[in-house]
């Protein structure tokens, strides 16, 4: 069907290789891994026998389209075919092909090919070209072609100029772009006259090599063979011509010293830094400290700057777009942008993005400098404890280096990118120094434009610089450090905002990466509420892309063993997939019930409810408290204990019953530790029904901080322990009357299920919480 002579058109399965450039005229043997290739290669063995071998244009990119395979090929006869663990494949190239289009991608490649045969240009040109081959083959056939003895010994049985051409270029030692003309032409006349020219420029390299290896062996001795490689380059060096070169290298030095545009007294100290460095000897370990300081010093960005995105809009919706949520940061980086535009300078903005991990901060500086069109640099700082890891050695050193800070800065290129101080609570100290105390001067708006390293010895201007820092504990950064920067809490997700960064950015993540598509893979909204509240406990989304990860990866398995077309997992089936769930949440009791009430918690997941179990008994009066109590908790217990004995008369409580019973107050998950002063209502509210044996309506919950003239104070996380409330079905929320300003922050859908009830004193809860 195909020849090397004639010109066909037809359609064959094809692979794309990246290792080889495959030839006519060469048995070619593949290993095969890819599933679309053994495909091909099971189609063309079942057919014709004849498939097409093509290179990618990007091989970093898997990448398999029309526009990332080259257009010329090779159209191969399959010899041999063995399909297991490790599948192989032999086979002999017939003739160069041009690939006219791409006709089917799935299940395997098959493109429509038009083959380029052989021809010649200059006959007698070829004749003159081939004895000259013949001749260094003949000559140098060992260093042409290695240890390849069958190649030689076919060459010099005779063959045709067009195959000695492709075995020879096939066979030599050559990277992949120098062969890669042989492929691309088909006359023979041309890759006749590329071989001379090949083979005559690597003789010519192996003659340079061979001189140099002379040189260097005269002049060491059996006793200075660790001298070699120094001996080695000094000759090297010498070939080239040292003098010359160094002389070029200081004239490019000086072009680029000026072109840095410093200020002008490091200009000039940069100048003399050159003049000392033209009189040093390039033996000398001087030269090589003082070479390496002026390419640090012209590498560094001294008055390159990006332009600054001056669209607030266009911000905006790139910060939207990237994050859901984090409404505080997203409105202080657009503040930031409004006053950039109306003042054309750059504020003295400094921030500390401080939350628990995994809740987008890092991810989050990114977005900040892609929607400023900023330059991003990100340093590391957890675990650093030498100060020079921030200011640099000095040179006196061996082996000195600039500090983080210079170093981020040469990466960016600007010197107005948005730089990253990662984990900025977990730096420590010791005897080498304070790296906090360091960093001082970096966020310090009115001494970063004289920062020193060092290393440079000189000031740099570090004023146009975004600095953001990120944090889990805001109480592990030094008060002085913290003084500097403008704290800017990122607090944990609910469950609707997980929900929602699972829809729009996670679960399409999970599909890229895996190499899937929503045509092959869908995850229903209840599966995905599921997997939030019963498979994940934590205040960012870390463990919820992981989860979704491992579901794409077990539907790719299921894909490929079982031909399935389409893998649906629902909130009835996710269990055969992942297993049972990992955590449960509170549910509201089914009966209202005496003694236990229950509280609305905020931890470092996000909110939950918290049955508060009151109970007494024979005793003295004493109050026992257990659920691993913290001490705040605690004094709340004591204040609740308080105002419910004075004011036990109001209540209808038998003031005798404190005297000679002791009380219990148990909150469950023992093994939990709990802390804060909210649950101050909800066990007052516990010690009221327990001691009148009144019934605590199971459908409210409560939050608030108690005191002993019974007001109830303000407490933090209204949103999160909403949500938690809506959640386990209840239907009344009491709160502080303080925090009715924080109902904006709660969900809408929320707020519509659910009757919030803001109150200021105990009396107001015990009309809503206690029943008759």
């Amino acid at each position: 069907m195909f020849s090397n002579d004639t010109i066909d058109t037809y359609s064959i399965p094809i692979i794309v290789v990246k290792n080889i450039i495959p030839l006519p005229n060469n048995e070619i043997k593949l290993d095969i891994l890819n599933p679309l290739f053994l495909e091909s290669i099971q189609a063309a063995s079942q057919t014709n026998k004849y498939i097409g071998l093509f290179l990618p244009k990007n091989p970093l990119l898997d990448n398999y389209s029309i526009n990332n395979i080259q257009p010329i090929g090779v159209v191969c006869e399959l010899n041999y075919f063995i399909k297991g663990g490790s599948s192989k494949a032999r086979m002999l190239g017939i003739v160069r092909a041009r690939i006219n289009s791409l006709e089917q991608e799935t299940p395997y490649l098959v493109a429509n090919v038009t083959s380029m045969p052989k021809y010649s240009e200059d006959t007698a040109a070829e004749l003159t070209y081939v004895k000259i081959l013949v001749s260094e083959i003949e000559k140098n056939g060992t260093r042409i072609l290695g240890s390849n003895r069958d190649v030689i010994t076919l060459i010099s049985q005779g063959v045709t100029p067009d195959k000695l051409t492709d075995i020879l270029a096939f066979n030599m030692k050559l990277d992949m772009a120098t062969k890669l003309k042989y492929l691309q032409n088909p006359s023979i006349t041309m890759r006749l006259r590329y071989l001379v020219e090949d083979i005559k420029r690597e003789k010519q390299l192996a003659e340079i090599d061979m001189k140099i290896e002379d040189d260097v062996r005269k002049s060491i001795n059996d006793s200075q063979k660790e001298y070699y490689l120094r001996e080695k380059m000094k000759a090297i060096q010498n070939e080239l011509g040292d003098k010359a070169r160094k002389e070029s290298d200081i004239e490019e030095l000086r072009k680029k010293i000026l072109e840095c545009k410093m200020p002008e007294d490091i200009e000039k100290r940069a100048l003399n830094e050159l003049n000392r460095y033209a009189t040093l000897g390039a033996g000398s370990g001087e030269a090589s400290i003082s070479r390496s300081y002026l390419d640090f010093m012209v590498s560094l960005p001294w008055s390159k700057e990006s332009q600054d995105n001056k669209d607030i809009k266009v911000a905006k919706d790139q910060l939207d777009s990237d994050h859901f949520g984090l409404e505080s940061v997203k409105d202080r980086i657009l503040e930031y942008l409004a006053v950039r535009i109306m003042t054309n300078k750059t504020p003295q903005a400094i921030l500390c993005l401080v939350g628990p991990p995994g809740v987008g901060k890092t991810s989050l500086a990114k977005s900040i400098a892609t929607a400023l069109n900023k330059k991003f640099v990100k340093q590391a700082l957890g675990g650093v404890k030498d100060e020079s890891e921030i200011r640099g050695h000095r040179r006196t050193y061996l082996g000195a280096l600039p500090g983080r800070i210079l170093q981020g800065m040469k990466k960016a290129g600007t010197n107005n990118p948005v730089f990253l101080l990662d984990e900025v609570d977990k730096l420590s100290s010791d005897f080498r120094g304070d790296p906090s105390s360091a960093l001082l001067e970096v966020l310090d708006s009115e001494q970063n434009r004289f920062f020193s390293d060092h290393y440079l010895e000189e000031p740099y201007d570090l004023s146009h610089v975004f600095f953001i820092a990120t944090a889990n504990y805001l109480e592990n950064i030094p008060a002085p450090l913290r003084d500097r920067m403008e704290i800017v809490e990122v607090s944990s997700y609910t469950e609707y905002e997980k929900y929602e960064i699972a829809k729009r950015h996670l679960i399409d993540k999970q599909l890229f990466n895996h190499g899937l598509s929503k045509c092959d893979f869908e995850l229903t909204d209840g599966a995905l509420w599921k997997i939030i509240r019963e498979y994940t406990k934590e205040a960012g989304v870390r463990e919820l892309e992981r989860t979704i990860g491992t579901l794409v990866r077990k539907a790719i398995k299921t894909i490929l063993m079982n031909k399935d077309q389409k893998i649906v997992i629902t909130e009835d089936n996710i269990s055969d997939w992942i297993g049972k769930p990992k955590f449960v949440y509170n549910k509201v009791d089914v009966n209202p019930q005496v003694g236990v009430v229950t509280g609305l918690a905020y931890t470092q997941y996000g909110g939950d409810t918290l049955p508060v179990e009151v109970t007494y008994y024979k005793g003295q009066g004493k109050i026992v408290l257990t659920g691993k109590l913290g001490d705040v908790m605690k004094e709340s217990a004591q204040a609740a204990l308080s105002y419910v004995r004075s004011n036990a008369k109001k209540y209808g409580i038998d003031e005798e019953l404190f005297l000679n019973n002791d009380i219990h107050i148990h909150v469950p998950e023992g093994a939990v530790p709990k802390d804060g002063p909210s649950a101050g209502v909800t066990m007052a509210t516990g010690i009221i029904s327990a001691f009148s044996h009144r019934y605590v309506n199971n459908k409210v919950g409560m939050t608030g901080e108690i005191t002993l003239r019974g007001r109830v104070l303000p407490i933090g996380g209204l949103r999160e322990k909403s949500i938690a409330a809506h959640r386990s079905g209840l239907k009344t929320i009491i709160i502080p009357k303080e925090n009715v300003r924080d109902l904006d922050e709660i969900p809408q859908s929320v707020k519509e299920e659910l009757e919030i009830i803001p109150v200021e004193r105990v009396e107001e809860v015990i009309k809503v919480a206690l029943v008759d």
